[in-house]
């Protein structure tokens, strides 16, 4: 067996530095983690779970409208932000539905939390959030789970601190808690041990980058019997002991770390907070049986599975109620957690979460995209257009099937014509741009050429030179749109102009074939 490099010494699992090179690989990486698509997001980020989000709040305003509590605000924390998507897509869903509805609601501010200096400031500057941003729909502030006590919201220069809010605080929890320092034990025969790891990397680890190390760590495991309390805080034993009595033989994460971060946040409310967390784990007790020693999920970052049975215990004790599946789940765990005092009053939240995740929610979603993805070329433009639909008009979804959807515009009809074009002008309407390589508003204008409307490609072309500055083939097909509008003039100037900006593109000089004659 080739030796390993040692890179730490044996450490409890939740004092392991593993868990500081997680947080140095985002701190150095920033939003382009997400950008090089090194780190995924899109089944958490994408405008399904969005909508879905924003049903859940829709909910919960209703609760507290029917409370006669419509004056002050209800602040919405979503906790490592990353990209910034899901915010967008939360508020442009949450806008439509508080829109179309003549009731009184109480007004809401979405927080876009993280420790990442830079992503602060890219939610700061992003033009797409200006809008929110001037109406107070938005805000932006650093919170670190470990430590915060206090919210310090930039844009509108208020602070939130102990019993600060008189309406419940939403806090989110997207993609969060698997990367949150936790505890390790071992319980087998009703006897607990602790779960100690040292770290090795199979190459040498000197002079590599954070996500080089992460994928090359190998973790070996120490137990160490438990012999007194762990904790200092009794709700914790308790917890514990509990899983002493009911795990047969298994490795068990505890959330320690999280559930201090929720305690934080509770304490800045009168009313409590509502958690709504979507990851990969487990919310029933089967299974948590028999797990192994963990792995590392390692995608530039490392991520763990998220034990959501302990959650929902802790938030029993708490007096709180929980909402999670009732039935099985396959990617995704989708769980609410009202930790109130009359969390049973709240009856719209419960509604919605029936109506949006236990009946149809992300996860079935997450099944149907994945079928669709594999059997995408027998699929046809309709079925195309319900699955962009159902996506609430996902960009990401709409990038993946497009292959496929310029090979069935060959075959087009009158009325799919029609309907294609409404639906481009939606996904684009729910498109948050991340300054990532594929441009979506260039492809939406050929299209939207193909398709004969002109006018509407031009638009997407000029969104395509605001995002990513003015390049041959976007002149190329801006002069080619005149040319079909006969607007000979502009195609004039456009042609000339991009012969002299361009003069190595050769399309631009096949301009010059096109023939004005039969033109106005």
């Amino acid at each position: 067996m080739k030796p390993t490099f040692e890179i730490e010494a044996s450490q409890l699992f939740s004092e392991s530095s593993i868990w500081k090179l997680n947080r140095d690989y985002y701190q150095k990486e920033g939003i382009d983690a997400w950008r090089n698509e090194e780190v995924p997001h899109q089944m958490t980020c994408n405008s399904m779970v969005g909508k879905t989000y924003a049903e859940l709040i829709f909910g919960l305003l209703r609760d507290i409208a029917h409370k006669n509590n419509t004056t002050e605000i209800v602040y919405i924390l979503e906790l490592g932000a990353g990209t910034g998507r899901l915010a967008y897509h939360i508020l442009k869903h949450l806008e439509k539905i508080t829109s179309k509805l003549n009731i009184i609601l109480p007004p809401y501010c979405y927080i876009v939390s993280d420790i990442v200096e830079d992503s602060l400031s890219f939610y700061e500057t992003h033009p797409q959030f200006k809008d929110f941003l001037e109406k107070g729909l938005m805000d932006v502030c650093h919170f670190d789970a470990i430590g915060s006590e206090e919210l310090n919201l930039r844009y509108h220069k208020r602070k939130i601190n102990s019993q600060s809010l008189q309406q419940p605080l939403v806090v989110i929890s997207n993609y969060f808690f698997d990367s949150i320092p936790t505890d390790l034990f071992h319980i087998q025969n009703q006897t607990i041990s602790t779960c100690s790891v040292s770290l090795h990397s199979k190459e040498n680890p000197k002079d590599m980058q954070e996500k080089d190390l992460i994928e090359n760590l190998q973790l070996k495991f120490e137990k160490k019997q438990l012999e007194k309390p762990f904790y200092q805080e009794a709700i914790y034993n308790d917890l514990l002991e509990e899983y002493q009595e009911i795990i047969i033989n298994s490795h068990l994460f505890f959330p320690k770390k999280s559930f201090q971060c929720l305690t934080n946040l509770q304490a800045l409310s009168q009313q409590g907070i509502m958690v709504i967390s979507m990851d990969k784990g487990f919310h029933e007790i089967q299974d948590l049986q028999k797990k192994g020693e963990p792995e590392l999920i390692a995608h530039g970052s490392f991520s763990i599975w998220v034990n959501y049975h302990a959650f929902i215990q802790f938030c029993q004790k708490l007096g709180g109620t929980s909402f999670f599946p009732e039935y099985s789940t396959f990617h995704l765990q989708v769980g609410c957690l009202m930790f109130f005092a009359d969390s049973e009053t709240y009856k719209e939240t419960k509604a919605s979460y029936q109506n949006h995740i236990n009946i149809f929610g992300p996860d079935d979603f997450n099944s149907i995209k994945k079928f669709t993805y594999k059997n995408i070329s027998k699929i046809h433009l309709k079925e195309l257009l319900a699955f962009i639909r159902l996506s609430q008009y996902d960009s990401t979804l709409f990038k993946n099937i497009l292959p496929r959807l310029k090979q069935l515009i060959k075959y087009i009809t009158v009325n799919e014509r029609k309907r294609l074009e409404e639906t481009m002008q939606e996904v684009w309407d729910m498109y948050f741009s991340i300054n990532e390589s594929f441009d979506l508003a260039y492809e939406l204008g050929g299209i939207c050429y193909d398709l004969g409307f002109y006018q509407k490609a031009l638009q997407y072309f000029d969104h395509s030179v605001n995002l990513f500055g003015q390049k041959p083939d976007v002149y190329y097909n801006q002069a080619l749109c005149y040319y079909q509008l006969k607007e000979d003039d502009i195609f004039i100037t456009m042609k000339t102009k991009g012969k002299q900006l361009f003069p190595e593109y050769l399309q631009l000089h096949h301009l010059d074939r096109l023939d004005l004659s039969d033109t106005p």
